[in-house]
């Protein structure tokens, strides 16, 4: 198979809110282009992009997914991706590769919270952006509305390509504003016919001409001249316009579709080869060598040296790890040597495939511009160079969303600790947005992901795939014990068998420090009260003993202890005895001096709509928040609070709800303070509880 030529290549990301057909868009390009034979549905799980268990279970993307078609002698590889903000972060790995967009609207629902997010982050990426106003044929679809909506929130430059003809059950063609020429469409082969454009449209299709000739002529200064000299603008200049606009981001077209009755989808196409860019015309990438030493511009040259990045690895049980990979410089072969930047180990390239969904075909070779796949690489994964060894070079790390939600994860059947933990291993390596920790203190495996739904979709593979059950419960909060004065005691241990017996002495006296200082010794003994070897043993016997404190049985902190006295026995003291008696006097003096109980407190940053601002304030203090300011950034706001972190176990759900998913939000541990008297009582009930439990 020959390479194929980059000016000749279209790699386009569809992007959307959930529920604006995304999927059935892609199904009918793939079907009209003639790359399938049969118009496959989402509800029935026939889709080229939807194979997964778990996307035909919940009816919608998880995983982004390639295709490929051909219209045009043009090669166009389609990414498919999530528009459930859980699984956002696979949408905004996909947006570092591609050089243009296909913003897929719902035409009754509208602008929604991710048609926003992901229209802004194209924007910041310098990306091209085409909208696509689906679903026309349903009920309350209303073309207008929805490109007001999209003009109003989405910035200047969106400019309508298509009118319908018809509304709602009623919609059956497309009027072309920039050829003048109108196509109907009578069944969901996808053709169409020519047609001359109805007299009811007239005035509305002048119209829209006239402001997608506004648009063109503010991109070239001489068409500008043109325009305002009342000259009229060729249709060869008006495309090649709408080309250079839609390049530097000056022009969103917007197209009007239904995917499931498969009308204007060839008018798509058309649109995605004669105004995308080629990877010749997108933007520049500019990459670090490995040294450090200099940047370099990757040009998508067949003879330069090969520079590919993974943007998403698929884990399969039985065919191991695939990698999607972008080449953005070089060629490789099926037996090509890449260097990963980030191992500093080699990689053979292997079986190289074009991917079609699920299904994939083997290639020979491929070249700069494309999306490609590679199988059965040693150790690579999401987010990972393969550089040429003779120029290496890597690409900045994908920065994703942290984590916005946890749980403790144990397992159903008793002895599958470790089969759990390789799972979610082999399942991370495809799933960087999960996260998985053992907390030494809680003795707890967390999982972490960006919502409950994100978990539990991960559980389920796991089940499914490598025949594993967990059970999920909140995370215990790593409270932690204190005093509040000084305080005095003996530890003493005495012991006698027949034999040799054991014997200990000390005298130790503790005070508070300062929060966040942990925990100091100070050996105070003269006149050798107690032996020198001794006294490392006291320590440990206290150091040991702290871990358990008497209030509710976590970690004591923010301790002063002074060993200033004691006495021993010439035959029965020992390491063991001391450590012993470090242990009973640290218990007594802990006792005597006023033990508290401590949790942690957050620095939380929420990112919100400004209109949210006060029921986000509201909340925060309800959850015995303290704010520490707020500050405007464009039309959101971001408002910092201090926040216990057993406040926090369940936020997300809630900012979600009350910004209507368009809010966010971080946070990282600052300190500890007192829990307050009338909540300290019941966390300290809870600790017993579980104690006995285990016990």
């Amino acid at each position: 198979m020959a390479l194929v030529d980059p000016a000749k290549i279209r790699n386009v990301a569809v992007v959307g809110h959930r529920g604006a057909g995304k999927t059935s868009l892609i199904e009918a390009l793939l079907f009209t282009s003639g790359a399938k034979n049969r118009l496959g549905n989402v509800v029935d799980g026939s889709t080229t992009m939807d194979h997964d268990e778990d996307e035909i279970k919940r009816q919608m993307t998880i995983l982004a997914g390639v295709a490929h078609t051909e219209w045009d002698k043009t090669k166009i590889n389609l990414v498919d991706t999530p528009g459930e903000a859980s699984f956002i972060n696979d949408t905004l790995g996909v947006l570092s590769v591609v050089e243009s967009i296909i913003m897929t609207i719902n035409a009754v629902a509208k602008v929604e919270v991710q048609t926003e997010r992901l229209w802004k982050r194209a924007t910041e990426l310098a990306i091209s952006r085409m909208a696509v106003i689906n679903m026309l044929d349903r009920e309350r679809a209303y073309f207008n509305e929805a490109l007001d909506a999209l003009k109003d929130r989405l910035g200047s430059g969106v400019v309508a390509l298509h009118l319908p003809i018809g509304q709602e059950g009623d919609f059956k063609g497309i009027v072309d504003l920039v050829a003048m020429k109108a196509y109907l469409y009578n069944d969901n082969s996808g053709t169409s016919k020519e047609v001359e454009i109805p007299d009811e449209s007239a005035a509305e299709v002048e119209a829209a001409r006239e402001q997608l000739i506004e648009a063109v002529a503010e991109v070239d200064d001489a068409l500008t001249e043109k325009y305002l000299e009342g000259e009229e603008i060729s249709q060869e200049e008006m495309i090649e316009a709408l080309k250079n606009g839609v390049a530097q981001g000056l022009i969103s077209p917007v197209m009007a579709m239904s995917s499931t009755k498969n009308i204007g989808a060839d008018r798509v196409l058309a649109a995605v080869v004669d105004f995308l860019p080629s990877p010749l015309g997108g933007r520049a990438r500019i990459v670090r060598l490995m040294d450090d030493s200099d940047d370099v511009e990757l040009k998508p040259n067949a003879d330069d040296p090969a520079a590919l990045y993974v943007f998403k690895t698929l884990s399969d049980q039985f065919s191991g790890r695939i990698n999607l990979v972008r080449i953005f410089s070089g060629r490789i072969g099926s037996d090509s040597q890449l260097l990963n930047a980030r191992t500093g180990e080699r990689e053979r390239t292997g079986n190289i495939l074009t991917m079609q969904g699920k299904e994939t075909k083997g290639v020979d070779e491929a070249g700069a511009g494309d999306i490609v796949a590679l199988a059965k690489l040693k150790d690579t994964a999401t987010g990972d160079t393969l550089t040429d060894p003779g120029r290496p070079v890597r690409f900045s790390p994908q920065e994703f969303p942290p984590a916005a939600i946890s749980f403790a994860i144990t397992s159903k059947a008793k002895g599958d600790e470790e089969k759990v933990s390789n799972a979610l291993k082999r399942l991370s390596e495809e799933d960087p947005a999960m996260q998985l920790r053992f907390d030494p203190q809680t003795k707890e495996m967390i999982i972490s992901g960006t919502s409950q739904v994100h978990v539990e979709v991960i559980l389920d593979k796991m089940k499914r795939r490598f025949g594993v059950e967990v059970e999920l419960h909140p995370p215990q909060v790593p409270y932690r014990e204190t005093i509040r004065r000084k305080a005095q005691a003996q530890g003493r241990h005495k012991k006698q068998t027949g034999g040799r017996g054991q014997f200990g002495d000390c005298w130790i006296e503790i005070e508070p420090l300062t929060r966040g200082m942990g925990y100091e010794f100070e050996d105070a003994i003269f006149g050798g009260a107690i032996p020198r070897n001794f006294i490392p043993a006291v320590e440990k016997g206290i150091v040991e003993a702290m871990e358990r404190g008497v209030v509710a049985g976590y970690p004591v902190v923010d301790v002063k202890v002074k060993l200033y006295d004691g006495s021993y026995h010439t035959v029965d003291s020992s390491e063991l005895a001391f450590k012993i008696a470090g242990s009973l006097g640290w218990s007594k003096a802990m006792e005597a001096a006023d033990p508290v109980l401590l949790e942690p407190i957050m620095n939380v940053e929420v990112t919100a709509p400004e209109e949210n601002m006060g029921d986000i304030m509201g909340d925060l203090s309800g959850r015995r928040g303290r704010p520490q300011g707020s500050e405007a950034v464009g039309e959101t706001q971001i408002i910092r609070a201090q926040v216990p972190l057993a406040e926090m176990l369940a936020y997300a759900p809630q900012l979600r709800s009350m910004t209507g998913g368009r809010g966010s939000y971080v946070m990282e541990f600052d300190h500890y303070e007192e829990v307050p008297a009338h909540m300290a009582q019941k966390v300290i009930e809870e600790a017993l509880a579980r104690k006995k439990e285990e016990s």
